[in-house]
């Protein structure tokens, strides 16, 4: 409460829409962020029709368009806080519905950035540039906030939960490995392979996140390395899985800034990954290592998986040198508490 007065409001009110309820990105941020508002005495809702509120946050694409153009005829600040644009579905064949769920949804957001919007947060440096690459830029002012954890909820030190002692885990954690996105599931199981045959290091694969039964099924039977298959978790369970592992893959091409990033990072878990989207704003010193992608990341071109492999044994070699890199650079940057005092800044219009 004493927070909230730096804003000259004794108890500021955010509609946060549309609410989310899947397993994820963007559900994992609006938890994270109503428990930081909530510490600082400020009040959230999820239905556009719950007035009054002074702001309000929209996390994704949803139809009220009338309803939010009404808010800021009131004097409500919309503010838009933008991930990576919809993009895999150009590069491969994810069926005729993802395409025009992802075109709609693409062109849903770049309206209301264009004309609804007064205040747009980017998740990254990476995001601003493409969303001004692809649509150009706006009117309306724009900040970059990067995603931020609770450090004593994701920390090297919690539930017990010790990486094995007979193999090295290494750890993919996506909220789905579908729509196109299986590509990173490969690409893990490779290099967990390699860092098995050429490096010598007893391996095994961990992998959080939605995935088919037949793509599961097929790797399974054909993969030279034990896989774990965890499922989709609660974001709960995710401090636990991270202090299980070794290493931790970031699968996603081009990401915008990937949570399951910045939670290994403070459970002191470091991070080997292709240089491409946020990843090199986030993944700094020994903190993790990343490598060219090896050809065009747009085209979805075949990657270094060679390159990524020599990353990954450098950190394998060198577990406590890197692992305590991991948890200050999450210290240093990635706080709730810094995240949630700049969103306040951008709703309140600090």
């Amino acid at each position: 409460m004493i927070q909230a007065l730096r804003y000259n409001l004794l108890v500021p009110r955010i509609c946060i829409i549309p609410k989310a309820a899947n397993i994820g990105g963007v559900t994992s941020f609006q938890q994270k962020l109503s428990v930081g508002l909530a510490r600082r005495g400020v009040e959230v809702c999820h239905d556009l029709g719950d007035t009054p509120y002074d702001a309000v946050l929209l996390t994704g694409g949803m139809r009220q368009l009338c309803a939010l153009r009404q808010a800021r005829r009131r004097g409500v600040r919309v503010v838009q806080r933008l991930d990576g644009i919809n993009w895999i579905h150009r590069r491969r064949r994810t069926g005729w519905r993802h395409y025009l769920r992802a075109e709609y949804g693409n062109r849903l957001l770049a309206h209301v950035r264009a004309r609804i919007a007064t205040q747009i947060v980017y998740q990254s440096e990476f995001v601003r540039d493409w969303w001004e690459d692809w649509f150009g830029a706006t009117r309306a002012p724009s900040v970059v906030i990067h995603n931020g954890v609770d450090l004593e909820t994701y920390s090297p030190v919690g539930r017990v939960s010790y990486p094995p002692e007979a193999r090295y885990r290494l750890l993919i954690v996506e909220g789905s490995l579908s729509g196109g996105y299986d590509m990173g599931l490969e690409w893990a199981v490779r290099l967990a392979e390699s860092l098995a045959e050429s490096y010598q290091f007893p391996m095994e694969l961990m992998v959080v996140g939605r995935i088919s039964p037949h793509i599961q099924s097929a790797w399974q039977k054909n993969s030279r390395v034990p896989i774990l298959w965890a499922g989709a978790l609660p974001g709960e369970r995710i401090p636990e899985i991270d202090r299980s592992a070794h290493l931790l893959f970031s699968a996603d091409l081009n990401s915008a800034c990937p949570n399951s990033v910045i939670e290994a990072l403070a459970c002191g878990l470091p991070v080997v990954a292709f240089s491409t989207g946020a990843l090199t704003e986030l993944v700094t010193g020994d903190s993790g290592r990343l490598v060219p992608y090896g050809g065009n990341p747009w085209r979805i071109d075949p990657p270094d998986l060679p390159a990524l492999a020599t990353a990954a044994a450098q950190i394998l070699r060198a577990l406590p040198n890197f692992r305590g890199a991991a948890r200050v650079r999450a210290e240093e940057a990635f706080s709730l508490e810094r995240m949630v005092d700049n969103y306040l800044d951008a709703l309140l219009g600090k």
